[in-house]
């Protein structure tokens, strides 16, 4: 069996989060692994996802707030996984100056 692609959807805005579970649902067609990030209390995103990290509930313009914790989480443990130097990341520029 081939390797699933993993997509990670963000579906915390509420306004937005009917269309992000149809988008959900296209890539799901496609046997995508799907990992979601949504608002605590979206319990119908669990049928369509395989994983579901959940956030607390909060106003949509604070959600990019809570959603990047996971996500530097995710992104921490695959750079471990694959073997990335973690603390010394190639081709950073410097940001301070140093006297």
């Amino acid at each position: 069996m081939e390797p699933r692609t993993i997509v990670i959807a963000l579906a915390t805005q509420d306004a937005l989060y009917d269309k992000m579970v149809s988008n959900i649902q296209e890539v799901r067609a496609r046997h995508a692994h799907i990992i979601s990030i949504a608002k605590e209390g979206r319990e119908t995103i669990k049928e369509h996802s395989d994983e579901v990290i959940y956030i607390p509930e909060c106003i949509d313009e604070l959600t990019p707030l809570l959603s990047v914790v996971p996500l530097q989480v995710y992104a921490y443990y695959v750079a471990k996984e694959k073997g990335c130097e973690i603390d010394k990341p190639r081709n950073l520029a410097k940001s301070v100056t140093v006297e």
